[in-house]
């Protein structure tokens, strides 16, 4: 009886020990695909950015020539705000995550955290929801349409910004 219970305990820690193996593959194989998928989005990023910072200057152009007013800009594309750029030019997330930081009552009460836009925005406190409005909001605030506190919290404010602004979060 005493060599069928060491069988069967010989047998779950072989299986114990072949999951574990299994686990540390697939953890493996997450982490390749997550860092491709990293990259992949800072790529789509740098694009965009790029195109944003072209169809700036190409909008400098037209209103020094006098023409109409720039058409909104798709995608994650946000230009560097400055004296008179409308808000309509930004993508609908970021317009959406302005108007929570512009229309809360209260407004005084100081900055937001990107959990609480998330909630006003009806999105789900999961954070990948989360880490995606703190990512839009920091864009927002690296070109000048919000402020980012020190304590990584958001709030309404613009200030100019000198030019195209680098690094793997443009």
């Amino acid at each position: 009886m005493l060599g069928l219970l060491e069988a069967r305990e010989a047998a779950a820690r072989e299986r114990v020990e072949d999951l574990r193996e299994e686990a540390d593959r697939a953890a493996q194989a997450l982490e390749a695909a997550e860092i491709e998928l990293d990259r992949r989005v800072i790529a789509r990023e740098e694009l965009a950015e790029a195109l944003a910072v072209s169809a700036a200057e190409t909008t400098a152009v037209t209103e020094a020539e006098g023409e109409s007013a720039p058409a909104p800009v798709s995608g994650t594309t946000v230009p560097p705000w400055r004296e008179g750029l409308p808000a309509t030019l930004l993508s609908p997330d970021y317009q959406r995550i302005l108007g929570v930081l512009q229309d809360r009552p209260g407004r005084g009460q100081g900055p937001v955290r990107a959990k609480d836009i998330a909630v006003v925005l009806g999105l789900e406190t999961l954070p990948t929801k989360v880490e995606g409005v703190r990512s839009k909001a920091k864009r927002l605030a690296e070109r000048g349409w919000l402020v980012q506190e020190a304590s990584g919290m958001f709030s309404v404010g613009r200030r100019p910004v000198a030019g195209p602004v680098g690094g793997p979060s443009a």
